[in-house]
């Protein structure tokens, strides 16, 4: 029976790549020489450094400029409050990965109110859609990709 999951992940790769850039091009810009300016990563949590709160939306912009240009879903970053003091300002963010308990009901909700005839099941952190036709997997994948979820959605593991 034709199966897939629909799963919301972030390439970490790819994702210490684009701090990677963000902090040489920070690094290399005129406007931020001599500043606090800098990007730091520590598994799924990034904190950005600057002089004052223009500095750290200034790196924000650059940082979502670079996870845009290597493929990552800039709506998987949860921006923290802002933290001054001191002359320095220093903000959280967070990267959402997987799928929660309510999110994962919502899309078992989408998925039964549109009367296609496939199961919908959540596995831990992810949603496992299962169906006698290919066809109607596809027609599920069409509507979560037009559904106006908050979570970056990847729909992975599709057998026949």
């Amino acid at each position: 029976m034709p199966s897939f999951d629909v799963v919301s992940e972030v390439d970490m790769q790819e994702l210490r790549n684009a701090v990677g850039q963000t902090r040489r091009e920070v690094e290399n810009r005129y406007d931020f020489k001599g500043s606090a300016a800098n990007v730091e990563q520590s598994e799924a949590e990034l904190t950005l450094f600057g002089d004052s709160e223009f500095q750290v939306d200034q790196v924000m912009d650059i940082l979502t400029q670079k996870m845009a240009k290597r493929g990552i879903d800039v709506s998987c970053l949860e921006s923290g409050k802002l933290e001054e003091g001191g002359g320095k300002a220093r903000r959280t963010v967070t990267i959402r990965q997987g799928i929660d308990q309510d999110m994962g009901k919502k899309i078992i909700r989408l998925v039964k109110d549109s009367k296609l005839k496939v199961q919908a099941s959540i596995q831990g952190e992810k949603v496992r859609i299962t169906g006698k036709k290919r066809d109607d997997l596809q027609d599920v994948i069409a509507l979560l990709r037009k559904a106006e979820l908050d979570l970056p959605l990847q729909y992975d593991n599709f057998r026949d």
